[in-house]
């Protein structure tokens, strides 16, 4: 039976976790505040200079140092940046959720654990080996039905299979959370498997699923090194799949060696534009992660 001393001393120790934790949540907080205001900082200077409406809607991309001599338009790598992973979303999200269904209700167990560890073992592989493999496989492939093969859809598709895992892992997460009771009770009332899993949890857990899917977006829309390899690289709005573009995060790890003054701050706009739309796709997904479930 517990002394009343050992009990003073439990206390104090959640304390101390208490205060430790507490700790790192302001450090964290304080470290992403000055990411912030680093950015903003150095975004001052290009959104003063130039202006939003010529970083958006100047004739062309040719910067240069001073802001009278050059030409800022961002709109096209922030359309490149939107539509390769949109693209990707829209074939990871069923990939991903459909391989946790297969995971969760249809798989025998010892296949099922293999799978999961597929999966992870695809989370971890470095961007720049899915570039390279991209590179080498995927764009000569592309290339044969419609040159020159480095396109918005080779970007799509390896940001595909860059994100599937993060759906899945996630997916399957928030299913196994749920109460056992769901799917007992479907099981009472003769639901199959899949039935199951379409009618009754994937409602159920659709914050888990949501949060994945947000996540995934949030992962394609920071992605540089892969889409840099294989995505063309030219500065345009694509008319379609087969198109060469530029996203902003392969513009700024092109282009930041070298860059200067308002170059310099432009391309810090770019990476302010990003931070903004990764921000708001974490908290929508929060948002939707704290939605209460229903069956």
């Amino acid at each position: 039976m517990p002394t009343f001393s050992g009990f003073i001393l439990s206390q104090r120790s959640d304390g101390l976790l208490l205060a430790a934790l507490r700790l790192c949540a302001v450090a964290s907080a304080g470290v992403l505040l000055l990411i912030a205001l680093f950015l903003l900082a150095e975004s001052g200077q290009g959104l003063t200079n130039i202006g939003p409406e010529r970083l958006l809607f100047d004739e062309a991309w040719y910067p240069a140092p001073d802001a009278s001599n050059g030409q800022f338009k961002l709109l096209p790598m922030l359309v490149g940046t939107v539509a390769a992973a949109l693209g990707a979303l829209l074939l990871a999200t069923p990939l991903g959720v459909f391989s946790a269904v297969f995971c969760h209700n249809i798989a025998p167990t010892f296949v099922a654990t293999a799978y999961r560890r597929v999966l992870g073992v695809l989370a971890g592989i470095p961007s720049v080996v899915f570039g390279f493999w991209g590179l080498v496989v995927l764009v000569p492939l592309i290339g044969q039905f419609e040159p020159p093969g480095a396109s918005l859809l080779a970007g799509i598709l390896i940001l595909t299979l860059m994100i599937v895992p993060t759906v899945a892992l996630l997916s399957d997460a928030a299913l196994d959370a749920l109460p056992r009771s769901y799917a007992q009770g479907a099981a009472a009332l003769g639901l199959g498997p899949w039935a199951t899993a379409t009618r009754v949890l994937l409602p159920a857990a659709r914050g888990g699923v949501a949060t994945g899917v947000m996540l995934a977006a949030a992962r394609a829309l920071g992605e540089t090194m892969a889409v840099l390899m294989v995505c063309g690289n030219v500065v345009r709005v694509p008319d379609s799949v087969f198109d060469p573009v530029r996203t902003l995060t392969a513009n700024i790890a092109l282009e930041m060696a070298y860059a200067a003054d308002d170059h310099r701050a432009a391309l810090f706009v770019s990476g302010l534009l990003l931070t903004v739309l990764v921000s708001v796709l974490v908290l929508l997904a929060h948002r939707l992660d704290a939605e209460p479930a229903h069956a």
